[in-house]
């Protein structure tokens, strides 16, 4: 079984086979400069890592993992221009360093590219593959909408439920796609895809909360982002939600009033409210609440520990 590192270095191997054209040279120009972006490549490890928990690694599941990292970079590069945002992963967005145009076409060709290398996939597995892969990216597209639809909403509307139903289409169920597809891949029976989709979603859950944390209480330096980007831009996170929850009528006008300032003021403003109602310190035992039951997710597999201390060892 092969750490973290070494599996995501076999998957970038494989990944610089894939080469797209050289016309026309902004569409394909701008696909190489985003997926040049540093990142953890952490779905596509997921998937193949999943399928090393019980057979070698297949040929088809590296199309699959390839597949799934496409798809997550077109839902990022369109996620940009929705979020306006400046920066990803420490360099200019695709929009920026572009065009808004030329970014939505890029996201457009990455997905169709997905199902290209999904089409290619050995006939005994295909279908249960598009057919996992496609529910997967509906339900992310819905989490897209409704983290629109939140955005509209008043600030102290939201509640968790709410937040966490979004994230969990948006984002965390596409790691579990890339867990069950590994899983798939290696011969699991049905209850081992079960909780390996399940082990995928809830870390995904873990490093969504964790994204906005570091959004607000990281740095720039690490995490490749503005930070305060979320504060600024009104977005409706985990801390916000749980901030308005916990807050008494006082405290619920001090927010709001934190809000309307501008600037770093106000995001110092807004992080002095965050501190005050410890959503901070909350925020940070939701993440190990929910790592800690995707790693009970894990146990319920019956294959060699050693194994799957290769998958707990790489959490975030």
């Amino acid at each position: 079984m092969h750490s973290f590192s070494a599996i995501s270095d076999l998957y970038q191997q494989k990944r610089d086979s894939l080469v797209f054209p050289l016309t026309p040279s902004n569409l394909y120009g701008s696909i190489n400069y985003f997926l040049d972006l540093p990142g953890k490549r952490i779905r596509p490890a997921l998937c193949l890592m999943a399928n090393e928990l019980f057979t070698p690694i297949r040929s088809d599941s590296y199309r699959i993992a390839h597949a799934i990292d496409l798809f997550h970079n077109f839902t990022l590069i369109h996620d940009d221009i929705m979020d306006r945002s400046p920066l990803r992963r420490g360099r200019p967005t695709l929009h920026t360093k572009y065009d808004e145009g030329t970014a939505i076409l890029a996201g457009d060709t990455l997905f169709i590219y997905c199902y290209l290398l999904l089409n290619k996939v050995d006939l005994i597995h295909r279908t249960h593959i598009v057919e996992l892969f496609s529910e997967t990216a509906k339900q992310v597209c819905e989490g897209q909408q409704m983290d629109i639809d939140l955005e509209k909403m008043e600030m102290d509307a939201v509640h968790y439920a709410d937040y966490l139903e979004m994230i969990t289409r948006k984002t965390s169920v596409l790691l579990g796609c890339a867990a069950q597809c590994g899983a798939i891949m290696g011969g699991a029976n049905e209850q081992q895809q079960i909780s390996l989709y399940e082990f995928g979603k809830n870390i995904g859950i873990a490093f969504q909360i964790q994204d906005d944390y570091l959004d607000t209480f990281g740095l720039t330096a690490r995490t490749g982002k503005q930070v305060g980007g979320d504060i600024l831009e009104n977005k409706k996170t985990v801390l916000l939600v749980k901030a308005f929850e916990v807050a008494d009528f006082k405290q619920k006008i001090m927010l709001k009033e934190a809000f309307l300032q501008t600037g770093q003021d106000k995001v110092q403003a807004v992080i002095n409210s965050y501190k005050a109602l410890e959503v901070d310190q909350w925020a940070t035992k939701a993440i190990e609440s929910y790592t800690a039951i995707a790693f009970g997710n894990l146990e319920e597999i019956d294959v060699p520990v050693f194994k799957k201390e290769k998958l707990i060892k790489r959490k975030s």
